[in-house]
């Protein structure tokens, strides 16, 4: 005898994203009994508001590693540098592990949750059922390593900060910088609006026509 898969939703079941209750309000959406934070079956416009975040976010992407994150001004000058440039920059015998950790958490970290994402919206509007697992623990992931992604900011942050010997050299941040600040809040926010339980709405969809109950 097959079984049919259900969902939490099509048991009226609702899970707060705060508080983590289960509860069960009925057939609408109700607020949590216990923190009392508004309860949803799904995102609403997950799909629509995620593709518009990683829009924005590959736009910005762009002249975040083409424009300067940080100008160097001493007596002989003014000297800009991108994220790439600082990258090489750093590398040496001894900084080579901070040069790779900028590499990774500047353009390496940014364009993979882009295109994570991307694939992620793209599965779930095909309606596909497939490696849902993986699916999942790679939205995780996108999720996790998103809190790295500000890394370089708070280097360039923390050297202007501290570089300030005046007149004789000081570090001004550059435009880039803003842009790419800009591309780690929005992939944050694609992510968050990202609901990932709409990767396993199609594989419960087709479980229930291929087994009707009645």
């Amino acid at each position: 005898m097959n079984a049919v898969t259900t969902t939490a939703m099509q048991e009226g079941l609702q899970n707060c994203p705060v508080c983590g209750l289960l509860s069960c309000p009925g057939s609408g959406e109700g607020r949590c009994p216990r923190c009392d934070e508004e309860l949803v079956f799904r995102k609403p416009a997950s799909l629509q508001r995620t593709v518009a975040y990683l829009i924005a976010a590959a736009v910005c992407y762009v002249p975040a590693n083409f424009l300067p994150v940080m100008t160097t001004v001493t007596s002989g000058g003014k000297e800009s540098d991108t994220i790439m440039q600082g990258v090489v920059l750093l590398w040496s015998p001894t900084g080579w592990p901070l040069s790779l950790i900028v590499l990774f958490a500047s353009i390496m970290i940014p364009s993979a949750k882009i295109v994570g994402l991307l694939y992620l919206v793209i599965s779930v509007k095909r309606g596909s059922i497939k490696n849902n697992m993986q699916r999942v623990r790679l939205y995780r992931m996108v999720e996790l390593i998103g809190r790295w992604s500000m890394v370089d900011v708070f280097v360039d942050t923390f050297t202007v900060a501290l570089i300030q010997l005046q007149p004789l050299m000081s570090v001004e941040p550059g435009p880039g910088l803003l842009f790419f600040a800009a591309v780690v809040v929005l992939t944050m926010l694609a992510a968050e609006s990202f609901d990932p339980r709409l990767i396993w709405d199609s594989e419960s969809s087709k479980e229930n026509h291929r087994h009707p109950t009645g």
